[in-house]
């Protein structure tokens, strides 16, 4: 399966949307994306996964990524991650590094 994503930006938050699946040949993909939302220097990223039905190890590293494009100022919430995705990203002790959320007001 394909990965779908879609960014907007309002008032210094940018939201990426993520349907499909995140792996190593999707992975490129979310890559643009982050680079689009580090270039527009937002002080918030939001990541709405509801629709995100698996990420291999390819994704987590866009995720590490990510953190460390945005930089340290930049706070990344991860929204409505199915179980498996958020066992992953506890695993490694990135939830550390993140915000998770059931549902992003």
């Amino acid at each position: 399966m394909a990965l779908n994503t879609t960014l907007e930006t309002n008032n210094g938050i940018t939201t990426i949307t993520l349907s499909g699946e995140l792996d190593a040949s999707t992975a490129p993909l979310f890559k643009e994306k982050v680079e689009e939302a580090a270039s527009q220097k937002v002080r918030r990223l939001v990541l709405l996964m509801q629709d995100l039905e698996y990420m291999a190890s390819a994704g987590l590293r866009m995720l590490i990524f990510a953190k460390q494009k945005m930089g340290s100022n930049v706070d990344i919430y991860v929204v409505g991650a199915q179980e498996m995705v958020i066992d992953t990203i506890k695993k490694t002790g990135f939830h550390y590094s993140v915000v998770i959320l059931d549902k992003y007001e």
